[in-house]
């Protein structure tokens, strides 16, 4: 609860540091007409004049002002902006914007010379080079909506912010479907480290652009070495999509810098739509690697998870909406958090540009456009009851330990289904089939691929199946 007169302390505080940074003039121009209205949970609320006045806090000083707060508050301190209305209608309430993430510090980086091969009395030369960490601001740990589903990938992220490198995690591999945080959650490790640790080189880079960039190197002499020693001397790598980085060429090159860094004790993040096990025309010895640290599955997030980060995105966008309308929202579209934030940006924009209130009946529309219907959605269960139906078997056989011909090829079908159509990674279909390991779940789909070759009958089984699942047209 609010301390009666706690707001005001607390900010005159705040002003009486911020005048002494910024002088007198300035600050007597843009702080003190700034009121402050509610301090609660480490978050001070100042009303602001209007929508222009806060712009111009947040590109100038919103650095000076985080701070400040967190000097005079604490690390967990929050700044929310009320800008007072223009006309007869409520205030709107902006969250404070996040700082720039910090830029590296300039790396030296061993240069051989374009012509002619380094021999034992040529020296390589050396450059200085300004890494960009390539890092969204947007994309940290506080807009980051923490449920069931990233809870131990958040949990493990903060670890290795504190101490990066040097936790049990490296590499850390996060995989699971498109739209459920994976380059959310990685960036957010990145910013973190650079807040906590400003001296340390990040980057962030696609798996793809790793990939591009080799093959580039590769095609002027001796640029292949400076590729290795640019790369070699990054203290914090993360690489989204990493199952883009195909090819015998890029992924030796990538063996040589991941070996270099884990050795040195610097810490790696890797994203794939994937688990290790079930990437393809991967080298075994890197695979090996990639196995090495802690690997974490980011799942659909639950209806309360969902509500949440649309109550936290409907904050961060200053617009206020119904209770009725985000928790339709919610319950409309379970699959990722892309598609929901994508939803209620589409549905905000309709709103102001037909000029009528967020409703229920609005976002009806919108949503309409946006998702099919939900009886047409395909999930791991919905294969498991369809299947079970056309063997005329119970779940429970489906999922238990019978070797019976009947119940093996119907467990083989379901998870041969689930990886098809679905695109599950291995443990998860594993896990919701009775808690198979991957290599069954491997060995499952490789045998019904063989059957549907050579097996008329089988290969029928799997068309019905498939047809119940998929009606034609859709």
């Amino acid at each position: 609860m609010q301390q009666e007169g706690k707001h005001i302390e607390v900010w005159n505080e705040c002003l009486a540091v911020i005048e002494r940074v910024i002088g007198t003039q300035m600050f007597n121009q843009w702080f003190k007409p700034l009121i402050p209205v509610a301090y609660q949970n480490s978050t001070i609320t100042i009303e602001v004049p209007s929508d222009f006045y806060r712009k111009y806090i947040e590109d100038v000083y919103l650095d000076v002002l985080k701070r400040t707060l967190k000097r005079v508050i604490g690390p967990e301190a929050k700044l929310v902006y009320r800008v007072s209305p223009v006309r007869v209608q409520p205030p709107m309430t902006y969250p404070a914007a996040n700082s720039a993430v910090p830029s590296n510090k300039p790396i030296s980086v061993n240069t051989y010379p374009s012509a002619g091969s380094p021999g034992p009395f040529v020296y390589p030369g050396l450059r200085r080079v300004t890494v960009n960490p390539r890092l969204n601001p947007v994309y940290c740990f506080g807009n980051l909506v923490k449920g069931e589903c990233n809870k131990m990938g958040i949990t493990a992220g903060e670890s290795i912010s504190t101490s990066p490198g040097n936790t049990p995690f490296n590499p850390l591999f996060l995989f699971g479907g498109p739209g459920l945080g994976k380059t959310h959650l990685a960036q957010a490790i990145g910013i973190s480290i650079k807040e906590k640790y400003p001296d340390l080189v990040v980057l962030y880079v696609t798996g793809n652009e790793f990939k591009t960039q080799y093959m580039d190197a590769v095609n002027i002499k001796n640029k292949l070495t400076d590729f290795l020693a640019f790369y070699m001397r990054i203290d914090v790598l993360i690489v989204d999509d990493i199952q883009d980085l195909i090819g015998p060429g890029s992924q030796n090159a990538f063996f040589n810098v991941f070996n270099h860094l884990h050795e040195n004790g610097k810490q790696l993040i890797f994203t794939s739509d994937r688990a290790p096990a079930d990437l393809r025309n991967f080298e075994e010895r890197l695979l090996s690697r990639l196995k090495w640290g802690l690997s974490v599955e980011l799942q659909r997030p639950s209806y309360a998870t969902r509500l949440e980060m649309l109550k936290a995105r409907s904050f961060r966008e200053g617009v206020i909406i119904g209770d009725d309308v985000l928790e339709y929202l919610a319950s409309r579209i379970k699959s990722n958090f892309r598609e929901l934030e994508g939803a209620l940006i589409s549905l905000i924009a309709h709103a102001t540009l037909i000029h009528k209130e967020v409703t229920v009946s609005l976002a009806e529309k919108v949503t309409g456009k946006i998702v099919g219907e939900e009886k047409n959605e395909i999930t791991i269960g919905k294969v498991q009851k369809t299947v079970c139906d056309y063997f005329n078997i119970s779940r429970e056989a489906l999922v238990s330990k019978s070797r019976k011909r009947q119940i093996v090829q119907a467990r083989q079908i379901a998870m041969y289904m689930s990886r098809s159509l679905l695109g599950c990674s291995l443990s998860t279909i594993g896990s919701e089939l009775g808690g198979k390991d991957h290599a069954t779940v491997l060995h499952a789909c490789s045998t019904v691929s063989d059957l549907m070759a050579t097996d008329k009958s089988f290969k029928q089984y799997v068309s019905d199946i498939e047809r119940l699942l998929v009606p034609a047209g859709k």
